[in-house]
């Protein structure tokens, strides 16, 4: 993949390897980067491993792990970081949702996704941080959603945690800046991935969808990938404590 944002020699992690934490680990690799991707889905970061290997550019390959505890979290970032000789860029690609009514949410829902989208975020942030701070350099994205911005009935467990990852991202990112270390957001809108497939393929959904985004499409994984690529370049060094809401026009609405 051709990219103005050259990443050769950049050490990357990627928390995430399903389909927009692999389009960025792929988009990041194409740009020379090297990167670890962590994910509990062996299968999945070796998948990403081959084939990047394969076609010979950057290096990637996995770090198998479960991001639902602290240790875990800090022992995934040891064995990356040791692996890739230093540490550069993080990108925070963990999600999941349960799509059902407050009323109806279990204490384990939340609990299961509060753990995996916003605990997984603070603890691999604080390890990645830690490292880049000592350093005096860092990029850290993470991904956010529209929803942490809209009411969207259905999704509160999913809606807090991306609220959540918001404040923590700018919390981060005033506590780091003096350090060279940015802390930024991506946000997108409804994007086609293996989280929402099942939903959108509900009679109508797809269309209902749609109707919402000011562009008339939903997202891609691929769409991610630009911005990613900038705000973890040398380039947005002065961009710091913001979420870009990639979205094609649906927070307007």
């Amino acid at each position: 993949m051709k990219t103005m944002w050259n990443h050769s020699g950049t050490r990357a992690i990627v928390a995430g390897a399903g389909g927009i934490g692999a389009a960025v680990t792929e988009a990041l690799a194409g740009a020379g980067a090297d990167v670890a991707v962590l994910d509990i889905d062996a299968d999945a970061v070796a998948k990403l491993s081959r084939v990047r290997t394969a076609e010979g550019l950057g290096d990637v390959f996995g770090v198998p792990a479960d991001l639902t505890s602290a240790d875990a979290c800090r022992d995934a970032v040891d064995r990356a970081a040791e692996r890739l000789g230093g540490l550069d860029v993080f990108v925070h690609a963990v999600g999941a949702n349960d799509r059902r009514p407050v009323l109806e949410t279990p204490d384990e829902v939340w609990e299961r996704i509060v753990a995996i989208n916003l605990s997984s975020a603070f603890w691999l942030g604080r390890a990645v941080g830690a490292r880049m701070v000592a350093g005096g350099y860092g990029r850290i994205v993470y991904l956010s959603s529209v929803s942490g911005l809209l009411a969207h009935k259905d999704h509160a467990p999913y809606a807090a945690t991306k609220g959540g990852v918001n404040q923590l991202m700018r919390v981060m990112a005033r506590e780091w800046a003096p350090h060279g270390v940015t802390v930024n957001a991506v946000a997108p809108g409804y994007t086609e991935t293996d989280l929402t497939r099942a939903y959108l393929a509900r009679p109508g959904m797809r269309a209902s969808m749609e109707a919402l985004v000011p562009i008339g499409r939903l997202g891609r994984p691929d769409d991610l990938v630009g911005p990613a690529l900038f705000l973890t370049s040398a380039e947005a060094a002065f961009v710091t404590g913001q979420v870009l809401y990639v979205d094609g026009g649906r927070t307007l609405v």
